[in-house]
């Protein structure tokens, strides 16, 4: 199933879900980084407490978590984007495979097959 085989119709309607899907990871990470702004303004130079310390870092890591999860994400919308260019969409990166039409309605911005996924994520957690 090379992009040739997945009609204009289908590849159009997925630029116009990467489009959008990309606009909301933009704004997610932007909120997440006026938060941290918001926190670092309120705490000024002020003395906080403990509680206060905690919260706030506790805050600062879901929010740089948030956005880490944001930025990724977004790379991948934008790799997807120059594949649809390219005339590449729906190959995998990793191996010229085809990725099922079904994988890509699921997940527009994927590059890899399944597999190639689940391996990449496995070598992640190893740390190769």
């Amino acid at each position: 199933m090379s992009s040739q085989t997945l009609d204009a119709a289908f590849i159009a309607q997925q630029k116009a879900r990467l489009v959008e899907l990309r606009r909301q990871l933009v704004s997610v990470g932007n909120a997440a980084g006026s938060d941290e702004q918001a926190w670092q303004t309120a705490a000024g130079g002020e003395p906080q407490d403990e509680g206060d310390d905690g919260e706030r870092f506790a805050q600062q890591e879901v929010d740089e978590a948030v956005l880490k999860h944001s930025e990724d994400r977004v790379a991948a919308v934008d790799r997807a984007l120059e594949k649809i260019e390219e005339g590449t969409y729906g190959l995998s990166d990793e191996s010229d495979e085809p990725i099922p039409r079904a994988r890509l309605e699921a997940v527009p911005e994927t590059i890899y097959t399944v597999e190639e996924s689940e391996a990449r994520e496995r070598n992640a957690r190893r740390g190769l």
